[in-house]
């Protein structure tokens, strides 16, 4: 029988790092589907909500993201939680009017719970492009935006992915004002060409 040749490791082996896709680069307009992360080909990064910020933290440093979705029950989702979320002012709202210290809050108490995030339909987003995805990132004021996949007879509907304004920008290759509402392609593009 044949096998295959195997091998010790040598010094110095490192483990390959996530390469994000480079094919085509994204401009306004191309399919919006190119900003999305597909979770049916990159693996949810999750956390618990009764998981203390601290930790939350440093899953976010492990896993190199800097949102997580939050789960008490596999694949049912209670919200998000943001690196914003964990150095932003939620965390000194909670410290103060309930006289905690930071240690001592979990992602619960800072989550963005489902009932109050902004979603769009997958099959909507295939149909727009970049600019119009960054139109509704600015409508909304938010830095993500969950896609959803309408359910079937036999299973309710899911998150498909995440958009995310930090990776559309890297993807773009320069930033995106945030500060006002952009309503179409031309106040995009000269938004775009005035941070340039």
């Amino acid at each position: 029988m044949n096998t295959l040749t195997t091998f010790r490791f040598p010094e110095g082996t490192c483990i390959a790092q996530a390469q994000p896709f480079a094919g085509v680069p994204v401009t306004l307009e191309s399919p919006a589907r190119a900003v999305m992360t597909d979770l049916t080909h990159v693996r949810a990064a999750t956390i618990a909500p009764d998981t203390p910020l601290t930790e939350a933290r440093q899953t976010m440093i492990h896993q190199g993201v800097r949102l997580l979705f939050v789960v008490s029950q596999i694949s049912c989702m209670d919200g998000l939680i943001t690196s914003t979320d964990l150095e932003g002012e939620r965390p000194m709202q909670q410290i103060a009017r309930r006289g905690v210290r930071y240690e001592e809050l979990v992602v619960a108490d800072v989550m963005s719970p489902l009932a109050t995030l902004d979603a769009i339909d997958l099959e909507e987003l295939a149909h727009a492009d970049v600019a119009k995805v960054i139109a509704t990132l600015k409508q909304v004021g938010r830095r993500h935006l969950l896609v959803i996949q309408k359910g079937s007879p036999h299973q309710g509907p899911r998150v498909r992915g995440v958009i995310s304004l930090s990776q559309i920008e890297r993807q773009l290759g320069q930033p995106i004002a945030m500060l006002e509402t952009a309503g179409n392609f031309a106040e995009i593009s000269a938004s775009l060409a005035a941070a340039a």
